[in-house]
C-alpha cells in the first residue's frame, strides 16, 4: 500500500484528522491489517442531525478500503448522559423512549451505509445495553473503577468546564459517564478485536479512558481518532440554525430545507465542505477551489455540495424532488412539474403556509400570511398585477379560489412579487 492510497493520508488530505492518539503506530498497525474500528452514537433523539455527518463519512471512508466499522447505538450511556461541553446536565429519559429513538437512528445509519453491498465488511451494530444491564455497581467500581484517577478526570476538559460551573456543576451520574464509555471499548476489544474508535472532537477525553482501561487490563495499544467540528465563521457547531436543528429524518427536516441548507452556507466553507463531507475525488475538488474563477463559481461549488449531500442523505428520488421545488421557487419551471409529495415538503418547513378551514378570499389571505398589512392594500397590490395565485396573474380585487385553484385537491401557492410566497393548505 502506498502512501497516497493508505487510509489515514487519505484522511489527512480530506481535514478529518482532529486528534489521533499515535498516528505512526496506528499507520503502520493498517499497512498490512484490516483494523476493525467503531463509533458510538447515543439515541437521545429519535433522529440523527448533520453534525453527526463527519464520523459518518469517516467511517465510510474505512469501510471502502475493506476495513471492519461497528457501531455502537448505546442505550446504557442514553440512560446517563454524556456531559461532555455541554453547559447543563442532559435530560434524562426511559428505557422506551430511548429504545424507540434506537431503532430509528438504526434505520437511518442502515440507510446512510446502504451503498456497500461487501458482506465481508458490512457494517454491524451493538448496543451497550445488553451488556451494561448485568453487571452490577459493586463489580463495575471493583472492576473497572479503580483504573481510574479523580485527580485525572477532573482535568479533562468536558469534566473541568462543568466543574467550573458552579451554579450547574456535574452530577455523579453525568461524571460516571467516561468509565461506561472506556468499558464499551474495552468490551469490543475483548469480544470483537476492536482497536480503534472513532468520533467527535468532543469524545477525546472519552475515548483516550477507553485506551487507558485496555491498555491496564491487556497490555495492548489501541488507538483513537476523531473527527474536526464542521463549524460556522463564527465558530458555531453546524447542526443547528437559529431556530432549529438540521435533521437527517425527512419528517423532521424535509430534504428541501436540508438542500437549502447547504446552498446557504458561507462562502468559504464550501471548499471544506466538499473535501470533508464528500467522497469526490481530490483532482475535483481541488479544480474547484481554483482561486481565479472562485467568485464566480461559487454558486456552482454549492449546488454540488448540496447535491451530493442530498443525495447521500435522501436518495435520488428525493434529491429529484428537490431540485423541482427549486427549480419552481426560482423560476425556471413551471407549477405543473411540481407532484403532490413537493408541496408536503414545502407545508412542512420549505415556506410560509397557513391552513384554511374554510372559503376565504384573496385579499383576506395576504392579510393573515402578512404579505400585505391590511384589506385596502391587499386590493391594490392584486390590482396592480402584484399577486399570482398558482403561478397565474390575478387582478380581481375581490378574487374568490374556483375549484381549479386547488391542486392536488388542497394546495394553492400564491405569490407576491417575484419572491415572496406562501403556501395554502385547505382543510375543509
Amino acid at each position: 500500500m502506498d502512501d497516497k492510497n493508505h487510509i489515514l493520508s487519505i484522511l489527512k488530505k480530506r481535514k478529518l484528522i482532529f486528534q489521533i492518539s499515535d498516528y505512526m503506530s496506528l499507520y503502520n498497525y493498517v499497512l498490512n491489517k484490516k483494523i476493525s474500528l467503531y463509533c458510538g452514537f447515543d439515541p437521545t433523539a429519535d433522529s440523527l442531525h448533520i453534525g453527526h455527518l463527519l464520523p459518518i463519512i469517516c467511517l465510510k471512508f474505512f469501510q471502502n478500503l475493506g476495513f471492519f466499522p461497528y457501531i455502537l447505538v448505546g442505550r446504557a450511556t442514553s440512560m446517563v448522559g454524556d456531559p461532555s461541553f455541554k453547559l447543563y446536565e442532559r435530560k434524562l429519559y426511559s428505557i422506551d423512549l430511548i429504545s424507540y429513538n434506537q431503532k430509528k437512528i438504526k434505520k437511518q445509519l442502515l440507510y446512510l451505509f446502504r451503498h456497500n453491498h461487501n458482506a465481508k465488511n458490512s457494517v454491524l451494530f451493538f448496543d451497550n445495553y445488553t451488556w451494561f444491564k448485568n453487571i452490577s455497581i459493586l463489580d463495575f467500581l471493583k472492576n473497572v473503577g479503580k483504573y481510574f484517577s479523580i485527580n485525572n478526570m477532573i482535568h479533562k476538559e468536558s469534566v473541568k468546564n462543568r466543574l467550573l460551573n458552579v451554579k450547574n456543576g456535574i452530577s455523579f451520574t453525568e461524571f460516571s459517564y467516561s468509565l461506561l464509555q472506556a468499558y464499551d471499548f474495552y468490551y469490543l476489544f475483548k469480544k470483537y478485536g476492536v482497536r480503534l474508535q472513532v468520533g467527535g472532537s468532543d469524545q477525546w477525553g472519552n475515548i483516550t479512558s477507553g485506551i487507558h482501561l485496555i491498555k491496564k487490563l491487556f497490555h495492548k495499544q489501541v488507538y483513537g481518532l476523531t473527527v474536526p467540528l464542521f463549524t460556522k465563521t463564527n465558530g458555531e457547531k453546524f447542526g443547528k440554525t437559529e431556530t432549529d436543528t438540521i435533521w437527517l429524518d425527512p419528517k423532521k427536516t424535509s430534504p428541501y430545507k436540508f438542500y437549502q441548507f447547504w446552498i446557504n452556507i458561507p462562502d468559504d466553507k464550501v471548499y471544506h465542505g466538499l473535501k470533508m463531507l464528500t467522497f469526490l475525488k481530490n483532482d475535483q475538488i481541488n479544480t474547484l477551489d481554483d482561486k481565479k474563477n472562485f467568485i464566480e463559481n461559487i454558486l456552482d461549488k454549492k449546488l454540488l455540495l448540496a447535491d451530493t449531500l442530498t443525495r447521500f442523505v435522501h436518495g435520488k428520488k428525493n434529491l429529484l424532488a428537490v431540485k423541482r421545488i427549486s427549480a419552481f421557487l426560482f423560476g425556471q419551471e413551471e407549477i405543473n412539474s411540481l407532484q403532490e409529495d413537493d408541496f408536503s415538503q414545502l407545508l412542512k418547513d420549505g415556506i410560509p403556509f397557513i391552513i384554511c378551514q374554510s372559503i376565504i378570499s384573496l385579499p383576506n389571505i395576504l392579510v393573515q400570511s402578512k404579505l400585505s398589512s391590511s384589506l385596502s392594500q391587499a386590493k391594490r397590490i392584486i390590482f396592480s398585477g402584484g399577486v399570482y395565485v398558482n403561478d397565474i396573474l390575478r387582478k380581481t380585487k375581490d378574487y374568490l379560489f374556483q375549484k381549479s385553484d386547488y391542486l392536488f385537491g388542497k394546495y394553492t401557492l400564491i405569490r407576491k412579487g417575484k419572491k415572496n410566497f406562501v403556501l395554502i393548505y385547505w382543510k375543509f
